[in-house]
């Protein structure tokens, strides 16, 4: 018979989820490049539009920047310090490129909003330029991450396609400018730009909190869980059972599972399987089920 508190432990280390750095990689420098060229760009052609979409594409490159970083350090697995891995330095990581646009975005707005009073001229030869570069390094990019599978792939993917309608909005206007002198149009593509920043930087930055402080999953209903944990033929009841987020994607949850005192070692080896066959569908990234007998004292027993 097995003593109490068994614990049975799954951790895939060989998850296949992990990005190929390579292909993150050489989306960070074409973003980061064309980041900088973009900035240029904006002064160089007056247009606020680009300037914005400069600051979109700052925070794509901080966060291909820290995904390709992630995609190499996931691969070194835990250590002694960082018991659970590194993942969650993906949140420090959210949070920084959060701060940075931010403060850009407000930066931009105290430019745009004058504008739309007293607009000025922009270059719209280079805004087309600019634009037709755009939507090619960007398009490329997007390419270049269509091997990756993972959820965070997917993501920074449609980053980029998100970048592409940007730009395609950019040639639009540079086009109405070279035929028709409405110059207001740049400040308000740059205001359309930079709410659609904002409302993106505020719904992530709530999500990252909400990840930093642990909470369960919104996608996942944790009561539904302990209830299905409780129903295993076996099982008395169920307590401290807690479901949390490494970097919200990968997740973590552990429980205490109350068996009768004359439960047989077969009897336990049954119980965690379907536990864990429950559990299959949510694929946590660690699971801990400690088991207890009913006449075990638990300090965690409510």
């Amino acid at each position: 018979m097995p003593s109490p508190g068994v614990m049975p432990h799954t951790h895939p280390h060989g998850s296949t989820d992990v990005d190929e750095p390579a292909d993150i990689g050489v989306a960070f420098f074409l973003n980061l490049a064309f980041t900088l060229v973009e900035a240029a760009g904006g002064l160089w052609t007056n247009s606020l539009a680009i300037l914005s979409d400069s600051l979109h594409d700052l925070g794509d490159s901080l966060s291909f920047g820290l995904s390709w970083f992630l995609a190499r350090k996931a691969r070194q697995g835990r250590d002694d310090r960082f018991s659970y891995g590194y993942r969650r330095l993906s949140l420090l990581g959210a949070l920084t490129t959060a701060v940075v646009l931010l403060v850009g975005s407000l930066l931009i707005l105290a430019q745009a909003i004058p504008r739309l009073i007293r607009p000025e001229h922009s270059n719209a030869q280079g805004m087309i330029v600019l634009a037709l570069l755009g939507l090619a390094v960007n398009g490329a990019a997007a390419w270049r991450l269509q091997r990756g599978r993972s959820l965070q792939s997917k993501a920074m993917r449609w980053h980029m396609v998100e970048d592409v309608l940007s730009w395609a909005a950019v040639l639009l206007v540079g086009l109405t400018l070279l035929v028709a002198d409405v110059h207001i149009l740049d400040p308000l593509l740059s205001l359309a730009i930079t709410a659609y920043v904002l409302y993106g930087v505020i719904r992530n930055l709530r999500r990252t909190m909400v990840v930093f402080l642990q909470a369960a999953p919104d996608e996942l209903n944790l009561q539904a869980l302990d209830r299905g944990l409780a129903s295993i033929p076996g099982v008395l009841s169920t307590h401290h059972t807690h479901l949390w987020s490494l970097d919200g994607v990968h997740h973590v949850l552990t429980t205490h599972l109350v068996v009768g005192r004359m439960a047989r070692k077969n009897d336990i080896v049954e119980i965690k399987r379907q536990a864990l066959h429950l559990l299959a569908p949510i694929a946590p990234e660690h699971t801990t089920l400690e088991v207890e007998y009913e006449d075990e004292d638990c300090r965690m027993r409510m």
